[in-house]
This record gives C-alpha cells, sequence and structure tokens, in this order.
C-alpha cells in the first residue's frame, strides 16, 4: 500500500484555471470531467471564467480502490491550487475581512445533470458571514450563509431538506411573510440559529464553523455521490462506466443574487427541442443558480423573440440587461464556432459582470439531434461524416414512429416495460379473433393480453398496440411487436386482465373492454383515452443523414419480415434484402391454420401431402409477393422451424371447433396433441428435425419459393435471388440430406418451366456444435445466418420466455453487464459466432455471413457484427435504419 500511495503521490492531482490560463484543456475530459476540461478550454479562449481548479478522475478512481482514501500529496495540491485562486481574486479563504467563497461540484466525462451532489457558499462561518457583510450587504450575506447551512448539511452532513424548509415555513408564518424576499437580515439571522440547532440536535455535534474542514467534506461528498443511487442508475441507462469516476470542480463563487443588477440563468445555442437556430434560454433576476433549476421561480426567456413566442410578460435579458446580453451572444456564438456543436451554457450575473460557469454539448432531442446535425453540415461547422456521427442509432427509434405530443396531459393506468417504440389510441379487446374482427371492420384495437404466442399473430398484426402483463423485454410479444412496428408494454405487473368479465383492472381502477387507452411504447405506459399524436417525417434531413450514412458503411442492412406491408416498409427504410422470413408466421392466417393442423393430424404421409397441397398454392402466393417488392434484392427464406405442437389449439372450444372441421373425435385431437407435446420445444422437435423426419413439409415449401420466384421473373423480368435457409442445423449431414432435396426441387421446377435461376442452399447457425463444426457445415452452406437469439439460448443455457425473472438481478450484481437478449454476449456468444465465421471461410472463402436475430437492430451488435467483417446483419423493418446508422458509426469509428 506503501508503495502504491508513493506511486500515486507523483501524478498531478489537481489542475487550476482562470485568469486567461488552464493547466488544461478539452481532451482532457477523461482526467478533468467534461465540466473542468470545458472550464479550463473557457479560461484559455479568455472567456470570463471564475478562477477555480479541478480535482481529478483519477482521485475518484484511487479514493475507492484505497477503501476510501486519498492518495498522498492531494493535501498539499489543493492547498497551493487554493492559493493561486486567492491570488486571482484577491480574496482569502476564511478570512474575516474579505472572505473568498467557493463552490463544489461534480463533473463526470459523460454529463450526467442532477445526478451528484453540489455545495455553494461554502467558506461562511460566524467570521466569515461578518466579513461578506461588510461588502455586499448583511440582508445579502446572511441568506447565503442560511443557503450554504442547508445546502451543506443535506449533501455532505445527511440532514434532510425538509427539516429546514418546516423551519422557514413555520418562521413566515409566524412572522405573517408570504416570499422569501420580505425576510430582513436579522430575520435570517434568527433562521442561522435554528438551522444550527436543528444541525446538532440531528447529528449531535455542531455544524462546522472550520472553512477548510468544510472544503474537504464537500469533496469527499461529491466523490461519494458518484456511488449514490441515483448516479448508479443514470449511469446503467446511459452506459456511463463505474469506473470512469467524476472530478470535483473547486471555483470562486460569483453571486447572481446581489440586487437587481445580478442574475442566472442556462442558455442553448440552438433550440434543444427542435433545433432551430435559435438562441434559447431562460434567467431570473437576483438569484442564484439552484433557484432557476429548482423551479421556486418561474424564469423569464433570454431575448425578446423567445419572450413573444411565449407571450410572457417578463422582460427578457435582452432588455433588462442589454449590455450583458450582447456580450452574452458573442460569449455563446464563440463557443458553439470553437466546440462545434450545440453549446448547453451557465451564466451569472454580478453586479452587471458576466461570469461563464460552463458549457457543455447541449442534451437534445432526437428531432433536435438530427436538425443540428444536418445544419451545421450545411453551414461547414462539421462534415457529413461527422454530422453522422452526432446522431446516436438509438435516438432514431424516436424519429421512426409515432409519439405522444409533448405538452399532452396523461393519466397513467398502468406502468410496464417499454418493450417497443411508438404510440397508438384504441379500444381494448383481449381476444385475438375479436382484435382481427374488429380491425377487419376498421377500428382501431388495442390487444390486452397476460401474454402472447404463436397463435396470436393474426391479433397482434390487427392491432395498434399490444399490452401483456407478463413478459419481458424479449417476451414473445415484445420480439414480434417490434417486428411489427407496434407499440408494445409489457410485464405490466399490477395489471389484472379479467377477459370473463370484460375488465381490466391496475391501482384501484376498474376499466372495461372497448374503452379507449393510448399505448406509449417508449415509455412503458397505458393511459386513459385518446391523446394528441406527433407523425414522425422521414424526409427532408433524416434521408440527407441517412443516404451520407449509408456512403460510410460497410455493413449491409436486411430485414426480418414476411408480410407485404411489413416488406414493403423495410424496403422504405432502407433494407437490401430480406435475412429472415420466418414461414410459420404465414400459417397462422385464419385461412390456412385448419390446413395446417389437418396436415398434423394426418395419419400418413399421403394425408400431410394432401393437405400441403393446399397450401402450396398459398405459399407460392406469399413468397411471389414478396419477389415483387423486393425486386432484385436477395431473400433469405427460412424453412419451417417451430414444433408443430405450436399449431394446435390448447383450450377446450378451440379444440371442438378443430375436431370437428378435421372430421376427428375430441379424445382423437387431445391424443394427438399430448404426443405431440415437448417437454423442452426448443431443444426438441423443431426445425431441420421436422425436414429430416417429414420431408414433404420442406418439398412443398422449397417448390412454392422456386415457382414464385419464376413467376415473378417472368412477369417483371426482375431476378429474384431465393437463399433457402434450413434452421437448427447441428451436423453437416442434416444440412446434406436437406440440401439435396431443396436441390432436386429446384432442378424439378426450372425444368417444368424452362426458366432456370441462381439460389443457395445455407443454414442457420444456432446451436454451438453448428459453430464448433462450422468448417465441415461450410462444405454444403452457401451461407450462414447466425439466429442469435436461439443461440443465445443454447449458449447460456437461458430461456429469454423466463430469464425476465432473474436477468435483473443478475445485471444489477454485474455478472452480465446488460440483456443477452437485447445486446450480444460479446465474451460468449460473439466468439462462436466469431470462431463460426473464420471456420467457414476457411473452408469457403467466398460464403455469405449475417445475423438475424433480435440483436440485428442493437446498435452495440451491429459494430461487433462490423468488426467481425459480417457481410450483413438482419433486424426488424423499424429498426433498419437504426442499424444503417449503427453501421456508418461502426467503419466511421474504426
Amino acid at each position: 500500500m506503501g508503495d502504491t500511495a508513493q506511486q500515486m503521490s507523483k501524478e498531478q492531482w489537481v489542475y487550476s484555471f482562470g485568469g486567461g490560463s488552464a493547466d488544461g484543456n478539452t481532451s482532457m475530459k477523461n482526467l478533468l470531467g467534461g465540466k473542468g476540461a470545458n472550464l479550463a478550454e473557457m479560461a484559455r479562449l479568455g472567456l470570463p471564467v471564475p478562477p477555480g481548479f479541478t480535482i481529478t478522475t483519477a482521485v475518484c478512481t484511487a479514493y475507492y480502490d484505497n477503501g476510501e482514501t486519498y492518495p498522498g500529496g492531494l493535501d498539499a495540491e489543493v492547498d497551493a491550487a487554493l492559493k493561486a485562486v486567492e491570488a486571482e481574486t484577491g480574496k482569502s479563504f476564511g478570512d474575516a475581512d474579505n472572505p473568498l467563497l467557493v463552490s463544489v461540484r461534480s463533473g463526470a466525462r459523460a454529463s450526467m445533470p442532477g445526478m451528484m451532489d453540489t455545495v455553494l457558499n461554502l467558506g461562511l462561518s460566524e467570521i466569515t458571514v461578518q466579513g461578506l457583510a461588510k461588502k455586499a450587504g448583511e440582508r445579502f450575506a446572511y441568506d447565503s450563509y442560511r443557503r450554504f447551512i442547508q445546502m451543506y448539511s443535506n449533501v455532505v452532513l445527511g440532514v434532510k431538506h425538509d427539516v429546514f424548509e418546516h423551519i422557514l415555513d413555520d418562521y413566515k408564518e409566524r412572522q405573517d411573510y408570504q416570499l422569501d424576499t420580505e425576510m430582513t437580515a436579522d430575520d435570517w439571522k434568527e433562521i442561522i440559529v435554528q438551522y444550527k440547532a436543528a444541525v446538532k440536535k440531528q447529528l449531535g455535534k455542531p455544524f462546522p464553523d472550520d472553512p477548510r474542514e468544510q472544503l474537504w467534506g464537500a469533496i469527499t461528498a461529491v466523490f461519494g455521490s458518484w456511488m449514490n443511487d441515483r448516479a448508479i442508475l443514470y449511469r446503467k441507462l446511459n452506459d456511463i462506466p463505474a469506473e470512469w469516476g467524476t472530478a470535483v470542480n473547486v471555483q470562486s463563487m460569483v453571486f447572481g443574487n446581489m440586487g437587481d443588477t445580478s442574475a442566472t440563468g442556462v442558455a442553448f445555442t440552438r433550440d434543444p427541442s427542435t433545433g432551430e437556430k435559435t438562441f434559447y434560454g431562460e434567467f431570473l433576476i437576483n438569484a442564484q443558480g439552484e433557484d432557476v433549476v429548482a423551479g421556486i421561480r418561474t424564469p423569464a426567456p433570454i431575448s425578446r423573440s423567445r419572450a413573444d413566442a411565449l407571450g410572457s410578460d417578463e422582460a427578457p435579458l435582452e432588455e433588462a440587461m442589454p449590455k450583458v446580453y450582447e456580450e452574452l451572444v458573442e460569449v455563446a456564438n464563440t463557443l458553439e464556432s470553437h466546440y462545434r456543436d450545440m453549446q448547453d451554457i451557465e451564466f451569472t450575473v454580478e453586479d452587471n459582470k458576466l461570469y461563464m460557469l460552463q458549457t457543455r454539448n447541449g442534451k437534445r432531442t432526437a428531432a433536435a439531434a438530427l436538425k443540428i446535425a444536418v445544419d451545421m453540415a450545411s453551414e461547414g461547422l462539421i462534415n457529413e461524416e461527422e454530422a453522422v456521427l452526432r446522431l446516436m442509432p438509438g435516438q432514431l427509434d424516436q424519429l421512426l414512429h409515432p409519439t405522444i405530443a409533448p405538452d399532452a396531459k396523461r393519466d397513467v393506468i398502468v406502468k410496464g416495460l417499454p418493450a417497443s417504440p411508438g404510440a397508438a389510441v384504441g379500444k381494448v379487446v383481449f381476444d385475438s379473433d375479436e382484435a382481427a374482427e374488429l380491425a377487419e371492420k376498421g377500428e382501431d384495437v388495442i390487444l390486452m393480453r397476460v401474454e402472447t404466442s404463436p397463435e396470436d399473430i393474426h391479433g397482434m398484426h390487427a392491432a395498434r398496440a399490444i399490452v401483456t402483463s407478463r413478459g419481458g423485454m424479449t417476451s414473445h410479444a415484445a420480439v414480434v411487436a417490434r417486428g411489427m412496428g407496434r407499440p408494445c408494454v409489457c410485464g405490466a405487473g399490477t395489471l389484472q386482465i379479467d377477459p370473463a368479465k370484460g375488465v381490466f383492472r391496475s391501482g384501484g381502477r376498474e376499466f372495461k373492454k372497448g374503452d379507449v387507452v393510448t399505448i406509449d411504447g417508449a415509455e412503458g405506459e397505458v393511459l386513459v383515452g385518446a391523446i394528441d399524436m406527433v407523425q414522425p417525417d422521414l424526409s427532408g434531413d433524416f434521408g440527407k443523414l441517412m443516404e451520407w450514412a449509408d456512403r460510410a458503411r460497410r455493413l449491409k442492412v436486411r430485414t426480418n419480415a414476411e408480410t407485404p406491408a411489413d416488406v414493403e416498409t423495410a424496403k422504405n427504410f432502407g433494407a437490401e434484402g430480406i435475412g429472415l422470413c420466418r414461414t410459420e408466421h404465414m400459417f397462422f392466417d385464419a385461412e390456412r391454420i385448419p390446413v395446417v393442423r389437418s396436415m398434423i393430424l394426418a395419419e400418413d404421409k399421403k394425408g400431410r401431402e394432401a393437405a400441403l397441397s393446399k397450401l402450396l398454392p398459398m405459399q407460392r402466393g406469399d413468397f411471389a409477393e414478396i419477389f415483387r417488392i423486393m425486386e432484385d434484392r436477395p431473400c433469405t427464406i427460412r424453412l419451417l422451424d417451430p414444433p408443430l405442437h405450436e399449431f394446435l389449439p390448447h383450450s377446450e372450444d378451440e379444440m371442438a371447433e378443430v375436431a370437428k372441421s378435421a372430421g376427428v373425435s375430441v379424445d382423437t385431437l387431445k391424443r394427438q396433441a399430448n404426443e405431440l407435446h415437448e417437454s423442452n420445444p426448443m431443444l426438441g422437435h423443431r426445425g431441420c428435425r421436422l425436414g429430416i423426419t417429414y420431408p414433404e413439409i420442406y418439398e412443398m415449401q422449397a417448390r412454392a419459393i422456386f415457382e414464385a420466384a419464376v413467376q415473378v421473373a417472368k412477369e417483371t423480368g426482375y431476378k429474384p435471388v431465393p437463399e433457402v435457409m434450413i434452421p437448427l442445423v447441428a451436423t453437416q449431414k442434416e444440412l446434406d440430406i436437406l440440401k439435396a432435396k431443396v436441390d432436386a426441387t429446384a432442378k424439378a421446377v426450372f425444368s417444368e418451366t424452362g426458366t432456370e435461376l441462381e439460389y443457395l442452399v445455407g443454414t442457420m447457425i444456432e446451436l454451438p456444435r453448428a459453430c464448433l463444426q462450422a468448417g465441415k457445415i461450410a462444405e454444403s452452406a452457401a451461407f450462414f445466418s447466425f439466429g442469435t437469439n436461439d443461440l443465445t439460448q443454447t449458449t447460456l443455457g437461458i430461456s429469454r420466455d423466463d430469464a425476465a425473472r432473474f436477468l435483473k438481478a443478475y445485471e444489477e450484481q454485474g455478472i452480465y453487464e446488460k440483456d443477452p437478449f437485447v445486446t450480444l454476449d460479446q465474451t460468449g456468444v460473439g466468439e462462436l459466432v466469431q470462431m463460426a465465421a473464420e471456420r467457414g471461410r476457411k473452408t469457403r472463402p467466398d460464403i455469405k455471413l449475417g445475423i438475424c436475430g433480435e440483436h440485428g437492430g442493437d446498435p452495440a451488435s451491429v459494430m461487433f457484427c462490423d468488426s467481425l467483417g459480417l457481410d450483413y446483419v438482419s433486424c426488424s423493418p423499424y429498426r433498419v435504419p437504426i442499424a444503417r446508422l449503427a453501421a456508418a458509426h461502426a467503419a466511421l469509428n474504426k
């Protein structure tokens, strides 16, 4: 430990800024944090920055690594930096006549607004408050002192805010005061006495009166706040590693609450909601920074144009302090030009003098991020590639779906998981058949169920949105809804659905089937009534940015789709082919499911073939429509994958209906259903195993594919490129047997039609054994499509349908950084993908490689796929633009 401390003491722990110079600069964000680096940069630019110093993020790391102990030499560096601030300001820390007061604030690499702690007015004591009173007036001094006691006691000493609020409210009531501004200096003195008495009563010791003790208490509290609950949650939500740590910024105080010639405010160099190039912000006369944030007083707009737009009667800064406003605009323009991005700035005016307290790249909506990126590229501030990198792929979700109007009033019935973004309004129904019937009549419906299954596909497709009381972010409902572009709320645990009575309940309220609700898939909320929507606009700036992204990326992007509507949507979103057409989804249509069931219930091959002959023209029509829409683009079609029992009815009523239509008894149907039941269907009779035992199924599907391709080629002149995918292959032999049947079917169709087309036969890699044997399998496969949903399940031994029960605990304890069904497990599943890709290419250098699991639309997973050199990713239609942008980021970040 001694050697470590000695080694650490050789580092520079403290960096000073102010007076037109600084030890650091904006490139040092990792060490100085965002706030500290930008304060240093503003000082270097000669902007009016109150002097101060930054204690680095390395100190935070060392503090936690060494049992909450500071590295050797830190106190000496802090003392030296404090003396430099004293020299710059002409004030002395703890001085009775001319005291230096400081703020102590956090400053992580990534902006974490409001997540960590701040202390203002530090350095006030029984002695120094008198010196401040002589300089700035008694009322101001004692008001500042009571603010400091309240803030310090809460942040550093752990005394709750309401202790002080009760004291102040009681005092004002006794004095018949309505506002804080009515309080006199003597009133504040009395409040201070009561505040200190409350602290001593709570803690058993007096409020610290030594400014140096106060300083180190505040520094330690800010470092400690890096590990508070809200900071931990914010880091998790925003992918900020805990090991980054925070810096601490100690800066000389400037006061916006010294009367009508002082003010404080926040401004953006562009509108953070719309991206419009207009100076946007608000301020308060005679206030400190926390007054703006806390909402105790209503701030006024900064500019006259903004005041007019809001209909505000308050005088804007432009008129209240015209010279300060002019200087602020000039500083804002300087900062935006220097950082080449929209800036969020904090400022204080002390006795008509402007001071800059912070600048950072401003938070913005997705719509604003898009407009700002494209506008700045047009203005020449950034280039096209930088513009592409300014918009994060995940932000596109906000642009691709209707959203609830920002000013809409919300009455939340229940909150669940935000499983699929977008917003929708409709009447609640509990049954998929009813959803389909009402939708056919033109009704907008919301399908609400305990959970969904493959049998609900038609109802899910008909519904405007889906709500389930069970299931997680990767449940059947969530995955299918995302694929369809439907808003979805899952796992709404307090939601009680009673289809028999036609009601649903939550939080003591009861609603009926047919009641109108609004679904907010982005927030995971079900709301009362119909709420106003904002429709997405995908032209203009969106089209321009996506064009730039396409120029930059290497990785192709396909879609997972099988209905004409979804295929058309994906094509309009820029899909370059189909990476996964799930043929089983076509079987749940109301006209087809009886035929499918009769095929399953057939006693022999002859009976199955009779049913399959009825399905053939239906499948051929499906594939022909897909080929027409996709034109010459490649289309990967997966032959039947799920176990057959999924197509059979489950309820007594359904069984009776199916038995009647099939001409068998209910007992016979139940017996056959029991025979088909599997203990673990994910690992059972499914995928290529169906093709091995019932080859006539795959032969029918292959014939439908090739006949459709020939038909479209003759009708349109396009040359469809079918890629026939054999699912769940574990051995080369399985693929060889089934490929031979596909090839024979293709040869027969080409002979019968006199037309020959290019096609490929490949496999879906979703078993670890297939990854290990990829070299052998590649001898027979022209392509590998990694089914990362099932590959994750079979590798980790986790069912995605049941994982919601424990995955959250795993994430919280750091066992998995992310839900492995949302973001690819790169060190486990990813290593298998890498191994299979390398072994496959070694055997067949031109083998086509892609992924078609849900991970194909996850930005981090897309970037990983690009790093492996895969040819494409495939994702649900509404995630195609997200994957395109993520692929561009992957290429540009190399």
